[in-house]
């Protein structure tokens, strides 16, 4: 996760903080709407992914945070939603597009390419940030 985070930072200019932040929610949104057996794949490569990914939820992390998510405790709105979350947080349009790529790509040097494209074609415009 060290190295994601430091990658991140370099990228977009972000501080540690809001680049942990940042990392989270993109995580959070992928449990939320991306294929579950691609997604676990990419969390379990990289240490410490949950926790972000919970943290950003509120701690509503895991089997709990997705059953929440399937009964309407999501919100909805899919990567336009995410956009505006990472907005909300303080990325700018241009920082969201460094750390979207970069994600992708430790998450594709981490986990394969076949799971990140898997995990791409399933969530609808995602793929414009990547």
């Amino acid at each position: 996760m060290d190295e994601l985070i430091s990658r991140i930072m370099t990228a977009s200019g972000l501080d540690e903080g809001l680049a942990r932040k940042a990392i989270g929610i993109i995580l959070a949104f992928l449990q939320k709407e991306g294929p579950a057996a691609e997604i676990e794949q990419l969390m379990s490569a990289l240490p410490g992914a949950q926790e972000l990914a919970n943290a950003a939820n509120g701690g509503k992390g895991g089997l709990m945070g997705m059953v929440g998510g399937l009964m309407g405790g999501g919100g909805g709105g899919g990567v336009m939603a995410l956009g505006g979350q990472l907005m909300g947080a303080g990325l700018s349009m241009g920082q969201i597009q460094s750390v979207s790529k970069e994600m992708f790509a430790v998450g594709r040097e981490k986990a394969g390419e076949d799971a990140m494209g898997a995990i791409v074609g399933a969530i609808p415009g995602l793929g414009q940030f990547v």
